[in-house]
């Protein structure tokens, strides 16, 4: 059986291309959200679009209407929920953000690439040690 893993690498890189000079933005659509949807469409799924929406406050209204409590329910309806134990790279992990949101991150091996709150300038490599909310197959 023909391994899976170089085509999920080479989606995860197109996807940290995109992302890593993109600075964190409400209003330019650079959101975990859009990373995720982006990532989904490089792996090759077809995700459906995300409302148009330019704060904190507008995407709390958006997710709340797409019937979802938070982005982990969201989550769920689109993809099958694994162990952390599960994830491989271009899977997608939920770990804890701030206040309003929590964080959807790209698996990338060992680490995750998402954007971190002291240095919000392009996505990172994020080493996370604490607590890994979820984690679904893409």
């Amino acid at each position: 059986m023909k391994s899976d893993l170089p085509r999920r690498a080479a989606a995860t890189r197109k996807t940290l291309d995109k992302y890593r000079a993109r600075p964190f933005d409400w209003r330019k659509r650079a959101t975990c959200i859009h990373l995720a949807r982006t990532h989904l469409r490089n792996m090759g799924h077809k995700p459906p679009a995300i409302p148009d929406f330019r704060s904190r406050v507008g995407a709390r209204t958006a997710l709340a209407g797409t019937g979802h409590a938070d982005l982990a329910g969201l989550l769920d309806s689109l993809l099958p929920r694994i162990r952390a134990a599960e994830i491989l790279v271009g899977d997608l992990v939920l770990i804890p953000g701030d206040d309003l949101f929590d964080c959807i991150c790209v698996s990338a091996g060992g680490k995750l690439l998402g954007w971190h709150p002291d240095d919000p300038s392009g996505i990172k490599p994020l080493h996370v040690v604490g607590e890994i909310l979820g984690a679904w197959r893409v």
